[in-house]
């Protein structure tokens, strides 16, 4: 039912830490800055506006310079590069490792039920007892997010795990993912770092503020959410919402849910992807189960920017001068809220982790990550997800 495909590519120790080369493309000047990349970059990552008409001659010319380079990225609805924001772009991070071992998997899926299966498949190929992390990115609408990495967990406990899920600007419509020299959905594909050389740090955290009373979620399926202490979970949204109501499902942005499964973990939020006036249902980027409690969330632009910073003050914490590249996956629901001021919050981090490191990343359409290094893995929406690493 899912097809897997790895390859590893093991680079000798005892040589000089990681290059890296960013470069933001653009259909005008891609020709001409590739060739550019003057290190022997065995890793790339490529977050890749879905409007780029050029991206498949693109990542072929980028497979004719660099046969034996893992390529991996996705689809955005937005691309980060450096401080900046933008759209209809290419944002492309070469990466030359020296001393740590790299290992891609990829997995297709033709069913979203088979998530949880692909995550423990995903694992099981890259476990090793000298497996330190998994970064990895997923089809933004075929995947269910929160049971692969459900998946991912069971298998890999004590392994950290980032990544996010493939965007396509706001229209929820197609995202792929970039596999070595493919741009197809339905997949996941994801890497490997190992050994004591590769030194990495996370976070993911959202800055929004909660408001109204805690509810028992007392009917629900997956994703779908039918039913709040026992009555219908689509009037009780729209009773907070006033106004804003008649606008959904796309006001729901504004109005995400806080989840907790029980009091031991830390509450994660939950973003509205559409409504059923008859079923009287909620359908969310991430599962509801049955015998959790929510809380509604309201935005707070400064709280928003004020969590990007949090998240990379976690992330860089024991990293501090060491981090040469940080990835940045915010949630495209973020984006449309602080609008204007989207730059704001990937400013707020390059304030943290300094004028040397690096930024690459995208808007996505769901985060996958550890609140901080000792939790959990688990998927997020509404979110600023960060991973900072670095070879020494």
């Amino acid at each position: 039912m899912f097809k897997i495909s790895d390859e590893m590519l093991i680079f000798a120790p005892n040589q000089p830490n990681m290059k890296v080369k960013q470069l933001s493309l653009t259909e005008e000047n891609w020709y001409n800055l590739l060739p550019s990349i003057k290190i022997e970059a065995n890793l790339f990552l490529l977050f890749v506006s879905p409007n780029f008409k050029a991206k498949v001659e693109v990542l072929k010319s980028l497979n004719d310079l660099f046969p034996s380079a893992i390529i991996v990225g996705c689809s955005t609805a937005g691309e980060i590069h450096d401080v900046t924001v933008q759209d209809d772009t290419i944002t492309l991070t070469a990466i030359q490792m020296e001393k740590v071992t790299i290992k891609k998997v990829s997995v297709g899926i033709k069913d979203m039920d088979l998530s949880f299966q692909a995550g423990q498949e995903v694992a099981q190929k890259l476990q090793n007892k000298n497996l330190k992390h998994i970064m990895l990115f997923s089809d933004g609408l075929n995947v269910n997010g929160a049971d692969l990495v459900a998946g991912l967990k069971l298998t890999l406990p004590k392994v950290s795990i980032t990544g996010g899920l493939a965007g396509d600007g706001s229209n929820f419509k197609e995202t792929f993912i970039i596999n070595n020299n493919e741009i197809t959905d339905k997949t996941i594909v994801a890497i490997g770092f190992y050994g004591d050389h590769f030194k990495v740090g996370f976070s993911s955290q959202g800055g929004w503020d909660t408001f109204g009373i805690e509810r028992l979620v007392t009917k629900s399926h997956k994703n779908v959410l039918f039913e709040l202490d026992g009555k219908p979970a689509l009037d009780i949204y729209k009773s907070y919402l006033g106004e804003q109501a008649k606008n959904l499902p796309s006001s729901g942005l504004m109005f995400p849910l806080s989840m907790r499964t029980d009091e031991k973990n830390f509450p994660v939020v939950r973003t509205i992807l559409a409504i059923n006036e008859e079923q009287q249902s909620l359908t969310f980027a991430g599962n509801i189960p049955e015998g959790s409690y929510v809380k509604l969330m309201k935005a707070n632009i400064d709280h928003l920017i004020n969590g990007a910073e949090q998240s990379a003050k976690i992330a860089n914490k024991d990293q501090e001068e060491l981090t040469q590249i940080a990835v940045l996956i915010s949630c495209v629901g973020r984006r449309l809220v602080l609008k204007q001021l989207v730059e704001e919050e990937v400013e707020a981090v390059r304030g943290v982790v300094g004028a040397n490191t690096l930024i690459t990343g995208f808007y996505s359409y769901g985060e996958i990550a550890p609140f901080d290094g000792f939790s959990p893995c688990e998927l997020h929406n509404q979110s600023m997800t960060i991973t900072t690493f670095s070879e020494c």
